[in-house]
């Protein structure tokens, strides 16, 4: 039995987690976290998990209990990892971080994109980035995970099959890509109440969001080079889920690029080549780790449209973290993730 900690367990992919773990038959939450609510049960803050977690209480993070745990998830904002890893790395405790603080190999890059300085940048050459399908060998040896971000997973996915086989023109990639908003975290903020959200879809941060590097270091990776990536993010009214229409140029209009997707993942338990001419749906993927996938060539010309979608709180953040520790801990990576969607 894996023993689990968390810290910041009140927030939405905090108890994403807890939800996930509670069908974990390897896996047990001995410790969770939250300086806001120490001493408030589980199952009172979040009575969907009565039943699960009665006698767990969060309590105030201390790095003696939580380096007694096996693993430790840091389901915290940014900069929060940064204090706590290096500690509970010297415990002897692995650390899979869902927070954005190791996914970038640059520390001055992520300072620029955080607005701070990077808080344990000697940290970051052991930093694996999490993403399975890419990473899958070096995950199973690593102490420090990064899990990836919900728009960087479903858009590294999608174009990673082109670039790894040199099909796609590397210099230009466009991911057209929006979120529900839960994707904006649980905090109190005008922009996320229903009012300002519903009947509404909006563009934002089309000068830069924070994904944008984490996005491009992975298809750099993919490509074996340079590449240029235009990300424009968008809020839609939804709750969950990240639908991600990606643009890449294809001058090769004879090979077949449904087999080539189908070949690429077809021994990834989490990512679905759906049939050609396929429209995968968000809500086929909500609370499940799944990742769909349909690919086009409209009209057979140069450009290749790519569709993916992938619950933000599933395969987006928890889910992941969730497939990273068991890959980490050599269990069947479908453990406590075998679930399907939830429809309607």
């Amino acid at each position: 039995m894996v023993k689990v900690g968390i810290v910041g367990g009140t927030g939405y992919t905090g108890v994403e987690l807890l939800r996930l773990l509670a069908q974990h038959p390897q896996a047990e939450v001995a410790v969770i976290t939250s300086r806001s609510e120490a001493g408030v049960k589980v199952a009172d803050m979040y009575p969907n998990l009565r039943g699960h977690y009665d006698n767990l209480a969060f309590s105030v993070p201390d790095v003696a209990t939580l380096g007694a745990c096996d693993v430790v998830f840091f389901a915290t904002p940014h900069g929060v990892a940064h204090a706590l890893a290096g500690e509970l790395l010297a415990a002897g405790t692995k650390v899979i971080d869902l927070s954005a603080d190791f996914r970038l190999q640059d520390a001055e890059e992520w300072a620029k994109w955080y607005g701070q300085p990077h808080g344990a940048p000697d940290l970051l050459p052991e930093a694996v980035y999490g993403l399975p399908e890419v990473n899958r060998e070096a995950i199973k040896g690593a102490r420090l995970i990064a899990v990836p971000g919900c728009y960087p997973t479903a858009t590294q996915l999608g174009l990673i099959p082109l670039l790894e086989a040199g099909l796609a023109e590397p210099g230009r990639l466009i991911a057209n890509c929006a979120s529900g908003v839960s994707g904006a975290g649980r905090g109190a903020k005008v922009g996320s109440l229903l009012c300002e959200t519903s009947e509404s879809l909006m563009a934002y941060a089309v000068k830069g969001h924070r994904h944008l590097p984490e996005i491009s270091q992975g298809l750099r990776r993919a490509a074996g080079g340079p590449v240029g990536l235009t990300f424009v993010p968008h809020l839609a009214p939804m709750i969950r889920g990240i639908h991600a229409t990606l643009y890449a140029t294809v001058a090769d209009r004879g090979v077949d690029l449904q087999a080539l997707f189908e070949k690429r993942y077809a021994n990834e338990p989490f990512v679905d080549v759906m049939p050609a001419g396929s429209h995968p749906e968000t809500r086929s993927v909500r609370g499940a780790n799944v990742c769909r996938i349909a690919v086009h060539r409209p009209q057979g010309g140069e450009l290749v449209v790519v569709l993916a979608v992938i619950d933000n709180l599933v395969k987006g953040a928890s889910g992941q973290a969730v497939q990273n520790l068991n890959i980490l801990f050599g269990l069947d990576e479908r453990l406590g993730l075998s679930h399907a969607g939830m429809m309607p």
